[in-house]
């Protein structure tokens, strides 16, 4: 794994948004002028209970319905309404990295260093996020690369994508990465999501440290998979865990989008085109659920 140096970003020591840097007006412009069928192809799952969690740092989704149609027209028919207007209203209770969902960049850290060299214990509160929020990740309006590494069937838990991986998968798909870009990495392991949660989560094929360096070193933007969390797990070195969050994240500013469904964008051979994906802005939150498209 590379030596996490926690120096300044090189877009200066004030920048909260790294990688997002990348995607400018005339990457979002030629990924726009891409677009010729007007088709819309949906990379997220549902969020619902019983949908996969990773304990014990994530909680399981809830959901309850606060205040109902009967209630809401008992309450109004006491206030004078005729009319039996009904609300009805849930309560929910999430982490944020439920379902298809993005981190923030002060999601992890190496020790007690965030990203561009925030010191976690004064960045992280009781409440959120001072600083490296999801609030400050950019609207993605850019070009995605999808790279098949799982082929035709599917790569198991443990199972390492390396750099000669995605570069046979580049070449697999006529496609060369740029900057701005975002990476999107099919193991075939998304088929179990909320199929067969179990197996799902006893571990995941997916990239390691060096993996990620050869993306970033090209200039993606962000990492995305159809796994849990986009790197191999259990890692084969049994002394590190998540060294790719704290490589990407915390010491280069991309992002990582995990939990996405590649199965069609795969099954159409559609290896380059526009994505979108705009992030909730919740103050303070080390990542948010999304709904990420392609339009080809």
């Amino acid at each position: 794994m590379p030596n996490l140096i926690h120096s300044h970003s090189r877009w200066g020591p004030t920048d909260q948004i790294g990688a997002g840097n990348l995607l400018t007006v005339e990457k979002r412009l030629a990924a726009l002028a891409s677009v010729r069928q007007g088709r819309v192809l949906d990379l997220s799952h549902e969020i619902y209970m019983g949908a996969p969690f990773m304990a014990p740092n994530q909680t399981p989704f809830l959901m309850s319905i606060f205040g109902s149609w009967r209630d809401t027209i008992k309450r109004r028919r006491r206030m004078g309404a005729t009319n039996d207007a009904g609300t009805n209203l849930e309560r929910i209770e999430m982490t944020a990295h439920v379902g298809t969902h993005i981190d923030a960049l002060g999601h992890f850290s190496n020790g007690e260093m965030l990203y561009n060299g925030n010191q976690a214990a004064e960045v992280v509160t009781d409440w959120g996020l001072d600083r490296l929020g999801i609030e400050h990740a950019p609207p993605m309006i850019t070009r995605a690369v999808l790279f098949d590494v799982g082929g035709a069937s599917h790569l198991g838990p443990g199972e390492t994508v390396s750099p000669d991986d995605l570069k046979r998968a580049a070449d697999n798909g006529g496609f060369a990465v740029e900057p701005g870009d975002i990476a999107l990495i099919r193991t075939g392991w998304g088929r179990y999501f909320g199929i067969d949660n179990a197996r799902y989560l006893e571990g995941e094929p997916g990239v390691d440290v060096a993996a990620a360096k050869w993306l970033i070193d090209q200039g993606i933007v962000a990492i995305g998979a159809d796994n849990m969390a986009v790197e191999v797990l259990p890692n084969p070195d049994k002394t590190l865990l998540m060294p790719v969050h704290q490589f990407a994240l915390a010491e280069c500013g991309v992002y990582l989008i995990e939990n996405l469904a590649l199965e069609e964008l795969a099954a159409a051979h559609i290896h380059a085109a526009c994505f979108i994906l705009l992030a909730t802005k919740i103050r303070g939150a080390t990542g948010a659920p999304v709904r990420p498209v392609v339009i080809v």
